[in-house]
């Protein structure tokens, strides 16, 4: 009875041990998915204060509310590209779509057109990459600072090698110098 209990218990240690890992990976995979969620309800935020804006005719506030995404832009893309993506996507739909009410509210603001062509001229795509390029570029200038490093520690090792040798050189030089004159003095030369 025993040996049945303790088969089983193991056995339950063993299952609770593997799914452990899979919850992890679990949360990490809905940790993205909510992340992605977010920047929907916030993209809907922005989406809806645009509307409001336009409605009520406000270039001004129109440009406020354009700032903050671009602002939320560029804190998303630090955080979760994938997540700053699909703001960016639902956003421009938004613009394209409302692009002839747009221009009537902005008018001759140039600043707001100015906003409003920075955020239309994202490449969505062109986030994810630029990420990537980024960390590839990061990586690259690591390794050569890293080479560079190596390089200058070679260099010196060389140089303090040359230096003890050189300095041992003398000393024997010194030396057999000595020696010789020991033994000339020794045959009375």
């Amino acid at each position: 009875m025993k040996k049945i209990l303790l088969a089983v218990m193991a056995v339950a240690a063993i299952s609770f041990t593997s799914c452990g890992n899979k919850t992890q990976q679990g949360e990490a995979t809905d940790s993205a998915v909510a992340e992605v969620n977010i920047a929907d309800e916030e993209a809907d935020a922005a989406i809806a204060a645009l509307t409001a804006n336009l409605e009520a005719n406000d270039a001004n506030k129109f440009q406020e509310v354009l700032t903050s995404v671009k602002d939320k832009v560029a804190e998303l893309i630090k955080a979760n590209p994938e997540a700053a993506k699909q703001y960016v996507e639902r956003v421009q739909s938004f613009l394209k779509e409302n692009a002839d009410k747009v221009k009537a509210v902005i008018g001759d603001n140039a600043a707001a057109a100015a906003l409003v062509s920075s955020v239309t001229e994202i490449e969505p795509a062109s986030i994810l990459n630029s990420i990537t390029e980024s960390a590839t570029d990061a990586k690259d200038a690591a390794v050569d600072a890293v080479n560079e490093k190596v390089d200058e520690a070679k260099a010196a090792a060389e140089n303090k090698a040359n230096e003890v040798k050189d300095a041992a050189k003398q000393k024997a030089n010194d030396a057999v110098d000595n020696a010789a004159a020991n033994v000339k003095k020794g045959l009375g030369l």
